[in-house]
């Protein structure tokens, strides 16, 4: 069984009897490694602690599944029910027998996919759970753990991918390379939506958007990149967003906050925001 790092919560490549010493994910720029060092555990280890899943409906057609107490970064899993199969995006790290169970009796899963790397979460154990495909952009495809065990349901991909009627994979980059939305046509009563981890931040006051390289190192996503996630997006109806935990959402207007959050946000990296922040008067 992997370890699991505690603080961004992903499935480490490790499974021997010691836990690595440090989280390949964790050391990399965009996250942080404790000051006391790294914790580890496992899913045994966690459920015999009193961790367990929390699963609640979204909306019509969109379920959360997430962990109570929560791991790490603390993203809820969102289930996708289509026609065509069902799809997981942004899995929790923690995945248990009740996870499992409902989701076979929301009709099974066909694919699993993911904003980007830091919410790559408990992809392989779902994968080996349902035997379902596993849908990764070919940018950051090297950061999937234990590709070895998963290599027959990996599908790699690039720009856009379709994966069911009015479902659509769309590479945005920013904070990684490959990071990435899942657009859905017909959710938010058919006024279509974002499922957006991180690539789009939604603030706590669900009335605007910021874009991040790296949130705990508080850096900003630079200009280019803001307008590549914005042009990514652009040919995508939606009228809300849902983000990497249970709140905030945006619910209504979410293209219309986007466009307004793109100019506040460019005014400050351009160095023309109000001039008592750039001057000090």
């Amino acid at each position: 069984m992997p370890w699991i790092c505690l603080t961004c919560g992903n499935h480490d490549y490790h499974e021997g009897n010691e836990p690595p010493t440090v989280c390949v994910v964790c050391a990399d720029d965009r996250q942080w490694v404790p000051a006391g060092g790294q914790r580890w555990s496992t899913l045994d280890r966690l459920k015999a602690d009193g961790f367990h899943s929390q699963v609640r409906e979204v909306e019509p057609g969109l379920v959360g599944i997430g962990a109570e107490p929560v791991i790490g970064i603390g993203q809820r899993g969102l289930l996708l029910r289509t026609d065509e199969g069902n799809v997981l995006w942004d899995p929790s790290p923690y995945i248990d027998d009740a996870a499992i169970q409902a989701v076979r009796d929301a009709g099974g899963l066909r694919a699993i996919s993911s904003s980007h790397p830091h919410f790559y979460g408990a992809v392989v154990a779902w994968s080996q759970a349902f035997d379902a495909e596993i849908l990764l952009p070919q940018a950051d495809i090297h950061w999937l753990s234990r590709p070895a065990a998963t290599e027959p349901l990996v599908t790699t991909w690039e720009g856009t991918l379709p994966i069911a009627d009015g479902v659509t994979l769309v590479q945005c980059g920013g904070h990684f390379p490959g990071s990435s939305v899942l657009h859905w046509a017909a959710g938010a009563e058919g006024r279509g939506l974002l499922l957006t981890g991180d690539t789009i931040n939604i603030s706590p006051g669900e009335d605007r958007v910021a874009f991040l390289y790296s949130a705990p190192n508080r850096l900003p996503l630079p200009e280019q990149g803001v307008h590549r996630v914005v042009e990514a997006v652009r040919p995508y109806p939606f009228d809300r967003l849902y983000g990497h935990w249970w709140e905030p959402a945006i619910r209504r207007d979410a293209q219309r906050i986007l466009q307004d959050s793109t100019a506040h946000y460019l005014t400050f990296m351009r160095g023309t925001a109000p001039s008592w922040v750039v001057d000090g008067d």
